[in-house]
């Protein structure tokens, strides 16, 4: 039995049917059933439709717009220049807009592509992130750098680049070496980037060359920035700076948090026959202190319990 096929005040009346949160999906999935005649009522809403807090029958509209491969109305809608002052209206705008980015990354093409890089210059959004990086363009770098820096976006800007592989690595390094400006005078997003930054350069592989624009990140004073950068001098670099790297490991043990004392701890085990004399050292320094104080000290008791764990499982000889 064939579909009835919908006349255009039906076709209206589904489009307006979306505004519920209830029967929306109902509707998109007729109007979707409509074909190209869908298209024009679904353009006057987004277009001409006023954004709203609630936000989800325009998202709704344009996942159906997708569905009916309406790229031009979703290039003309993310091309169309946002003025919106209430906060919560245009959260919820950029919502649909992101939304209308991820439906754009089905068509890999230029007009795509400079429409979605025109959207994101001036504002960061997750879907513009997500489909900017499916197209995997080396120029787009500095956009995902940026959104490394923003908590909404940098899941999106991290898997973006990881998509880049080795292509990124010089971006990478000169991301994570601080500019002119004092470090002491970052601001956090500038931090939370290179920390980000540091974390994908630790999964590729690097020369001895990169390690020498690295080096000096060591002496910071983020025990992120310092563990991270120490990992890597651990793989990459020669004896006396992977030397450097595991004195600056557990100086850092103190101020670091939960997990990079894993990590740390992760990577002294693992180059345990370089970093035991360190370790020795640190332990015999710390068991000098009162003994009522020993049982507090969790530097002492992670670097007693790795060492141990070292020479009872072969890593080195006694």
């Amino acid at each position: 039995m064939m579909a009835r096929e919908f006349n255009d005040q039906e076709i209206e009346s589904l489009v307006r049917d979306l505004e519920s949160l209830r029967g929306g999906s109902i509707a998109a999935a007729a109007l979707i059933g409509c074909g190209a005649r869908a298209i024009p009522p679904l353009r006057s809403l987004l277009l001409q439709g006023r954004a709203r807090s609630i936000y989800q029958p325009r998202q709704l509209a344009v996942e159906t717009l997708g569905e009916l491969s309406a790229k031009d109305v979703l290039l003309e809608y993310l091309s169309k220049p946002l003025a919106i002052k209430d906060a919560v209206v245009r959260f919820g705008e950029d919502a649909v807009r992101s939304t209308a980015a991820r439906e754009l990354a089905r068509w890999q093409t230029d007009d795509v592509f400079e429409c979605l890089t025109r959207a994101g210059s001036d504002h960061l959004l997750p879907g513009i992130v997500e489909a900017l990086g499916a197209f995997r363009r080396i120029e787009t770098m500095p956009y995902f750098l940026r959104a490394l820096g923003d908590d909404v976006c940098r899941s999106y800007a991290e898997e973006a680049i990881r998509g880049l592989g080795i292509a990124a690595r010089p971006f990478l390094i000169d991301a994570a070496v601080p500019g002119n400006s004092a470090v002491d005078q970052e601001s956090s997003s500038s931090l939370q980037r290179r920390r980000w930054v540091l974390r994908i350069l630790l999964d590729l592989a690097l020369s001895e060359q990169d390690w020498t624009r690295l080096r000096g990140l060591l002496e910071e004073d983020d025990s992120e920035i310092v563990i991270t950068t120490a990992r890597i001098g651990l793989e990459v670099a020669q004896m006396p700076d992977r030397l450097g790297a595991v004195r600056r490991l557990i100086e850092m043990l103190p101020r670091a948090d939960w997990f990079l004392r894993t990590d740390a701890r992760a990577a002294l085990a693992e180059h345990f026959d370089i970093a035991r004399e360190e370790i020795e050292d640190e332990i015999a320094r710390r068991t000098t202190a009162p003994s009522e104080d020993l049982g507090l000290d969790v530097v002492l008791r992670l670097l007693i319990n790795l060492r141990n764990q070292a020479l009872e499982t072969g890593v080195v000889r006694r």
